[in-house]
Order: C-alpha cells, then sequence, then structure tokens
C-alpha cells in the first residue's frame, strides 16, 4: 500500500479517537473520506461540519459507489471493535478489499519519518500530547496523532511542515508492534487488556517486543523500576536518569525541578494539575531535549499546557464548586487522580462518581478498584460500561462496592446521580471513567450551578 497513491479513505468505527485522527488527517491530504460510526456524537458532528460524510446505519447500500471497487487510490480502515458481522464489514471484504487496521495505517504514515512513539497502560496519551505541543509551542513543530482531543489546538491530530511525527502507541490488540520509533516513551506496564492477554506477562512481552523495535540509533526512555533492560529511565519519586524533584502546590499549580545529566530546568510550572502529570512532563521533557528544544522553550511550552479533554479537566472552578472530569479506569490511574484532587483541595470533602468500564476488567481488578476508591470521601457508583463485551454472570459494579471499607458508598443511576448533585450541591466533585460518563458531565455542570 503506497500512501501518496490515496484519494478514498473510507473508515469503519470513524468516531473513535484514533480513527477520527486518521480521517482528518487525509482529508487534510486532500482524500475524499467518508465513515460509518453506530452512533452520533460531537467527535462525527465535527468531521461532518469539516466536510466528511459520516453514516450511523450498518447498511451496505449506504456506502458511496466511489468505494465499490477495490484500486489503490482507496484506503479502507477498520477498527476491532467493530462486531465481525458488521454488513460493511462484510461487504468490503467480499468485494475484495484489502482492510488496514488504524495501527497498521499509522506504522505506514509513520515509516520514513523520524518517529517519537509514546506507550503505556496509562499516561501515553497525556504525554504524547505534551511532547506534540511542545515541539508545536516552540517552533521545532511536528505532525501527531494523539488519543485525546488537546485542549490547546482542539484536536486529536495536528499537521507539521517537517518529517517529525509523535505518535500514540495503543497497547491494545498490540497494535504498538506496527511501529519503528526513533524515540520511544514507555510510561507504564501495569497489568490490563487481559481480556486480549490473558495474563501479565503476555502483556510485559508486548512491551520488550515493542521496545526491541526502536530503530538502530533510537533511544528508549522508560519510567524507573519498568522491567526492562534498556533505555534512560525517568522518576518523579526515586534516582534515576532523569529525574523531577521539589515538587511543590503553589497558587493551585504545581511546580517542579527537571534534572538529567546534562541539563538542569528550575522552577517549571506545569499547566495542568497532579502529580501523574509531572511524572508525565519529565519524560516529555527528556524526548524535547532529545529533539532539539531549548530548556527555556520546554519550560515556557510546559506552562502554556493545557492538557487533554477528559484529562483532569476542570468542569467547573467557582469560588463555590470545584468539578474535575478524568478518564480514568485502571485502579492505577484513579489513584493518580483521587490522590491529586485531595493533595489540591485537603479541606474539602471530595465526592466521586465512577463508571467502570469493561467486565473483564473489573472481574480481573475489582480487589484494586475497591482499595482505590476508599481513598474518595464519599463514593456515588454507576453500572459497568460495557463497550464490545457481553454480560458475564456474576460480574457488576456492586463486586466492588461489596469490596469496599467506606461507609459513604452507593449506587445510583445516571439520571439519578445527576440529581443527587443537584440536590446535594458537593463543593470537590471528580467524575472518572472510560464510557459514556463523558454523557453526564454537562447535566452534572448545570447541576452544580442550580440555586
Amino acid at each position: 500500500m503506497e500512501l501518496s497513491n490515496i484519494q478514498r479513505v473510507y473508515l469503519i468505527g470513524i468516531g473513535g479517537i484514533g480513527m477520527s485522527g486518521l480521517a482528518r488527517y487525509f482529508h487534510h491530504l486532500g482524500c475524499v473520506v467518508c465513515g460509518y460510526d453506530k452512533t452520533s456524537t460531537e467527535l462525527t458532528t465535527e468531521l461532518q461540519h469539516e466536510g466528511m460524510c459520516v453514516i450511523f446505519e450498518d447498511k451496505a447500500d449506504l456506502i458511496p459507489m466511489n468505494f465499490h471497487e477495490p484500486d489503490e487510490s482507496t484506503l479502507i480502515i477498520f477498527t476491532p471493535a467493530v462486531p465481525k458481522d458488521s454488513e460493511i464489514v462484510n461487504f468490503f471484504k467480499n468485494a475484495g478489499f484489502e482492510l488496514f487496521k488504524r495501527s497498521q495505517v499509522l506504522g505506514l504514515i509513520s515509516r520514513g519519518k523520524f518517529t517519537v512513539a509514546v506507550a503505556g497502560t496509562h499516561g501515553k496519551t497525556t504525554t504524547s500530547t505534551m511532547v506534540a505541543h511542545i515541539l508545536k509551542h516552540s517552533g521545532v513543530d511536528c505532525s501527531a496523532f494523539l488519543g485525546g482531543i488537546s485542549s490547546n489546538y482542539n484536536s486529536n491530530v495536528l499537521y507539521g511542515k517537517n518529517d517529525i511525527v509523535v505518535v500514540e502507541a495503543d497497547e491494545y490488540d498490540r497494535s504498538f508492534l506496527t511501529l519503528y520509533p526513533n524515540i520511544a516513551v514507555i510510561t507504564s506496564m501495569d497489568a490490563d487488556h487481559l481480556d486480549i492477554y490473558g495474563d501479565h506477562s503476555h502483556l510485559l512481552d508486548s512491551f520488550k517486543m515493542f521496545a526491541s523495535q526502536i530503530k538502530e540509533g533510537g533511544t528508549l526512555i522508560r519510567k524507573q523500576g519498568l522491567p526492562l533492560e534498556i533505555g534512560v529511565t525517568y522518576s518523579t519519586t526515586e534516582d534515576a536518569d532523569v529525574t523531577a524533584s521539589n515538587i511543590r502546590i503553589a497558587n493551585g499549580s504545581f511546580y517542579f525541578d527537571f534534572k538529567n545529566n546534562d541539563t538542569e530546568i528550575k522552577d517549571i510550572q506545569l499547566g495542568i494539575p497532579g502529580f501523574h502529570n509531572v511524572e508525565n512532563a519529565t519524560a516529555a521533557t527528556e524526548a524535547a531535549l532529545m529533539l532539539g528544544v531549548s530548556p527555556q522553550a520546554i519550560k515556557a511550552a510546559l506552562e502554556a499546557f493545557r492538557g487533554v479533554k477528559r484529562r483532569f479537566e476542570y468542569i467547573v472552578k467557582t469560588p463555590e464548586h470545584i468539578y474535575i472530569d478524568d478518564y480514568a479506569h485502571h485502579p492505577e490511574e484513579l489513584r493518580a487522580a483521587i490522590t491529586s484532587v485531595k493533595k489540591l483541595y485537603p479541606d474539602k470533602k471530595l465526592v466521586t462518581i465512577f463508571q467502570p468500564h469493561l467486565y473483564t476488567r473489573t472481574r480481573d481488578f475489582a480487589d484494586g478498584f475497591a482499595e482505590v476508591l476508599d481513598l474518595t470521601d464519599e463514593l456515588i457508583m454507576l453500572d459497568i460500561y460495557p463497550a464490545r463485551e457481553l454480560p458475564i454472570e456474576g460480574v457488576n459494579s456492586d463486586m466492588i462496592l461489596n469490596r469496599m471499607q467506606l461507609a459513604n458508598k452507593r449506587k445510583l443511576g445516571k439520571q439519578e446521580a445527576v440529581e443527587a448533585i443537584k440536590n446535594e450541591q458537593p463543593a470537590l466533585l471528580l467524575t472518572v471513567g472510560a464510557g459514556d460518563i463523558d454523557n453526564l458531565i454537562e447535566p452534572l455542570k448545570a447541576a452544580l450551578s442550580h440555586v
């Protein structure tokens, strides 16, 4: 497949965060871009406004005629999340098209470019967005494919005028093994996606294989303590090649000092809160230094960084109410979010609304979720968001609730949760989860402003 020949692109699952980034990329190149997704969202509406045709019924007769005959100018991309019995998927297969995964296309796009790939079971979206932002803000420039909507650029894809590309490397379905980066960052290798990998050891093997694919002369930047033999290590809490120290909170902002073997940058002000984001910024700073960005430019860029939508995002910030939303859906991500919120607002009672994501993840980490959610002051638990999975007998959000020590906990429906917040008006609210809990953001925001 030669990407230079491509004139038409059809994406099955176009509304996904990664797929929509590819849609925007090819549309930017002047290709005709169409696609299917099962539901209309704010993101698919944006794609339509940008000039792409999107359908929401899985019907082959809705596919435009210029996508009916396979040729070298037509590219079909699908996400593994789409069911195998999809009518549209089977239309393209039966018509003789070769179907490409998003990750394969990212591999093709990044081939021949200087690639920075950021991987990790958590932290990768914010870290890759930080790297891309530093390169853009400093004028070094890059293109980027991100796993979230950058608040600075209001997009998940950035276009550059040079050969540097920043890619979020996804371990789900071993997707990142299509990449051969010059600089790789690995932020974490916690057990996750066990529905795909079976056990933690197979996940670790995949990360080791990813690390082995770095181009000759390239560099791995990895969090200290990960079970890897190679690379430059970084940490905010222990000895490493690259460190953040003197981490402190002043006037609601996080500050830290960066140090590696050659460079020290004092008093970096981070534009977003969270101890975990100081750690992400440490890795991003090391990558940016390797790409020739000056310490002063890095410092200015990190202060101007506004984060990623749904990654520790302030929804309400008034004297009466603080409401933060976060994508956290793994126990360690929840721990980072809850501990950071409590450190920022130690005098306020924290009410957390959590929506578990996937039956398998709930089953595999019920004890871990219970332990971490006990750190909040009050919990409202929602039902599991199943995503691509069928129910598993005996697995539900009560599995977590029943393991918790916290007295102030309850299970509510979504509308009940909004009503509870409207009635109780908590001073400090955190919503966490990777499902459709983001549909509650606007209703909860309205509920808090209700007097």
